[in-house]
């Protein structure tokens, strides 16, 4: 993520985080500071700062207060991340006052139960955060629902601390299909994009996304597959953000584990104007992107700040670098 308020005179600051499976060591996420746009990194901080020993962290999403909400002032840095062990999956949410340094428990989502993904059971996973007027969204992955092998959800609190019902954002066609991994994008005042994986085999997971006028109603919103010009389907893991550059409607821009490219619409979610974009950045799961604003930017319009990991699977580096698009 990269916070809002610059230093005079230069680059804003990065944070970035990602998942470890050392179960040796004591659990958390290492959060990463760059101060010179994303070229150099050290070690910042930790979430939680003892790890929380006897548990595993999976799944982490920071998150920068827009305005002041819930007791905690405009730019406090959020934490959303899978903490579990052999019994249990639980998102919880972590707070930051010192721009990341140091934080603070603040409450449970949602609880699920065991960490087996595979329909019957009952985990919950994958958070993802958005404020929206007077409410913090936690979308998630939701085992729970005996109705769905897998659906995707959310739960909203005024305060932080207490959250609402849960709310369906997509479900399956059939009880056995798996939608999952959700990452929310505002791309016009009234417009909104979700996108998510499809799981409809073991090793089929094409990208979907539904268009909302509110983050709160993609459930009644219908499902598009995400294909390109030639009907080439991305699949698995997908992110979704939107970048001010490439037109009167800005542009979409969508990573998927399968696929080094990008898929971008410059069309408002327009389902026969989806295109390829080459990058130079090696394809992940979850590889997620920061457009960095054109207009009264020092940047010039087009560039996507990326950081990923490695694919499903496979061992690499966490990596960053930066991309063009138009």
């Amino acid at each position: 993520m990269q916070l809002s308020e610059p230093r005079p005179g230069r680059s804003r600051t990065l944070l970035a985080t990602f998942q470890q499976f050392d179960v040796e060591k004591p659990g958390g996420f290492q959060i990463s500071r760059s101060d010179d746009g994303g070229r150099t990194w050290r070690q910042w901080s930790k979430v939680p700062d003892d790890g929380e020993p006897g548990r595993i962290w999976l799944q982490p999403y920071l998150y920068e207060l827009p305005r002041a909400f819930g007791g905690l002032p405009k730019g406090a840095v959020l934490c959303a991340a899978n903490s579990l062990d052999f019994s249990s999956t639980r998102i919880v949410l972590y707070a930051s006052v010192d721009r990341g340094l140091t934080w603070r428990f603040l409450s449970t989502v949602a609880e699920g139960g065991p960490p087996r993904a595979e329909n019957g059971n009952t985990p919950v996973w994958e958070p993802f955060l958005l404020l929206h007027r007077d409410r913090l969204l936690c979308y998630y992955s939701d085992q729970r629902d005996p109705s769905y092998g897998q659906k995707l959800a959310h739960q909203s609190s005024r305060d932080l601390r207490h959250w609402g019902a849960v709310v369906d954002d997509a479900v399956g066609d059939e009880y056995s299909q798996r939608p999952g991994m959700i990452t929310v994008a505002q791309v016009h005042r009234s417009l909104w994009i979700m996108t998510y994986e499809y799981g409809v085999s073991d090793t089929y997971y094409p990208v979907r996304y539904k268009l909302a006028p509110d983050p709160e109603s993609f459930g009644r919103s219908p499902a598009h597959e995400l294909l390109d010009q030639d009907g080439y389907a991305p699949s698995a893991a997908p992110t979704v953000a939107w970048s001010d550059s490439g037109g009167p409607g800005g542009s979409i821009v969508v990573s998927a584990n399968s696929d080094a490219d990008f898929f971008v619409n410059r069309a408002l979610g327009d389902p026969g104007r989806w295109t390829r974009l080459s990058s130079p950045m090696p394809r992940g799961y979850s590889r997620f992107t920061i457009p960095l604003a054109g207009t009264g930017s020092r940047h010039r319009p087009g560039l996507v700040f990326v950081v990923t990991g490695a694919p499903y699977g496979e061992q690499a580096p966490v990596q960053a670098g930066v991309v063009q698009l138009d």
